[in-house]
């Protein structure tokens, strides 16, 4: 790499660490290039990213970021995996550990929170936002759903009423 790639690089990291909301770190050594790909393609497929850079010139592109603090975590070959979803990136890094003995999560950061290993796993442990959304939504469907068959209720009450009026009237 020469040097205008390397200025490239940890701008675009800067403005990666700048906007993301979720930073998890992890020792990748020792998987092969079949185990880098498939843990690429589950971190694309659930909206997240993972990136590997040289440690030196990621602690540059982490210096002004809100997770500057996982710069000690950055020593050896390193993995950086990120997303925009707060447990997109660390739900799928724990599924990867979990399979892989290699895969080893060092640590991260959730916005100005630094995360040990522990909460990286607690956070992977959480409902995506997602999942949140529908929970959500399905809340705020039901009180509605239970006032129109509350409103309609008392219609269907008097119809039967006056329904057996009648039909006390038609046999007398």
């Amino acid at each position: 790499m020469d040097r205008a790639q390397k200025e490239e690089l940890v701008t675009s990291l800067n403005e990666v660490f700048k906007s993301t909301s979720v930073v998890v770190v992890a020792h990748y050594s020792g998987l092969t290039v079949a185990q880098m790909s498939a843990l690429r393609r589950q971190m694309k497929a659930s909206g997240a990213t993972v990136k590997v850079a040289k440690n030196r010139l990621a602690k540059i592109a982490l210096e002004g970021s809100d997770v500057a603090h996982v710069g000690h975590l950055l020593k050896g070959p390193t993995i950086i995996a990120y997303s925009s979803d707060p447990v997109a990136a660390p739900k799928v890094a724990v599924d990867f550990a979990k399979t892989n003995d290699k895969f080893v999560i060092l640590g991260g950061a959730f916005g100005t929170t630094a995360l040990n290993v522990d909460g990286v796993k607690a956070l992977a442990t959480m409902p995506s936002l997602d999942e949140l959304r529908a929970k959500l939504v399905g809340l705020i469907q039901a009180p509605a759903t239970k006032i129109a068959q509350l409103s309609t209720a008392p219609a269907a009450k008097l119809a039967r009423v006056f329904g057996a009026y009648a039909r006390e009237n038609e046999a007398a």
